[in-house]
């Protein structure tokens, strides 16, 4: 039952860094670093754009209107996080991570 517990929290910090290179691809789409035309830059914002837009579109829904800062992402990745020490407390005990 631990290897359980740690491939779900393996696939939770997994999906948080996903979210995270997310948002920084987007920033650099934003400021021209890197250019969307390019077929890999494409395919891993659109691969990361599926993975988590279907979380964080109800997150964007929920918070009020900020003008253009989103922080949708910071929401998500505080609820990973407290999601993951839970699952810590409960699934493995006292076993570190």
């Amino acid at each position: 039952m631990q290897s359980f517990y740690i491939l779900l929290l393996d696939c939770l910090s997994i999906y948080m860094w996903v979210v995270v290179i997310g948002v920084v691809l987007s920033w650099l789409i934003q400021f021209n670093v890197i250019n969307i035309s390019n077929r890999f830059i494409y395919l891993v914002m659109n691969f990361i754009s599926r993975a988590t837009e279907p979380i964080l579109t109800p997150i964007r829904n929920a918070l009020p209107d900020m003008g253009g800062l989103d922080v949708s992402p910071v929401i998500l990745i505080l609820l990973l996080v407290f999601l993951r020490n839970l699952i810590h407390e409960y699934g493995l005990g006292s076993m570190p991570y």
